[in-house]
């Protein structure tokens, strides 16, 4: 993503190697088909299962909210791939909670400010963002992983 480029303070890659416009492009709308299927499934719930509100009055109306979210997922990841390289780790080192917290607290606060209903009944509250927490870095490590074993990732996180 960041075509090889230095960032000028320090003379270290802007976000590295491991960071590519066709991964944000197929990480973002790879993502979309699963996030209405998850709308799908709250519509079609009985109201005492439904854990989360939707996104939208409809899965179309759901598409700019599910796309914020993966596609912010993609950005705080980034994010978090720029203090790494500023903290002068080298691509693909572990950085605990760095490697996870850009991903799902970005998206969710510039949902915030973007859809501000939707976004207020889904994470306005301290239980919510606590499960979103868990759910996400359980996802996290669970899809590097499988990654991994697929041999589409050098290292398993």
């Amino acid at each position: 993503m960041d075509l090889g480029r230095v960032w000028a303070r320090d003379g270290r890659r802007i976000l590295g190697p491991s960071k590519s416009w066709s991964g944000f492009l197929f990480g973002t709308f790879f993502a979309l088909p699963f996030g209405l299927l998850e709308q799908w499934l709250v519509s079609i719930a009985p109201p005492s299962l439904q854990l989360v509100p939707a996104f939208g009055s409809s899965l179309l109306t759901a598409v700019p909210v599910v796309l914020l979210l993966s596609g912010g997922a993609l950005v705080g990841d980034a994010l978090g791939s720029f203090l790494k390289r500023r903290r002068n780790l080298p691509s693909g080192e572990r950085a605990l909670l760095l490697d996870q917290l850009g991903f799902v607290f970005l998206p969710v606060a510039v949902g915030l400010l973007a859809f501000p209903s939707v976004f207020w009944s889904a994470f306005g509250s301290l239980e919510a963002l606590g499960w979103l927490l868990v759910f996400t870095l359980g996802l996290h490590v669970g899809f590097n992983y499988l990654g991994y074993w697929l041999g589409l990732k050098k290292v398993p996180w």
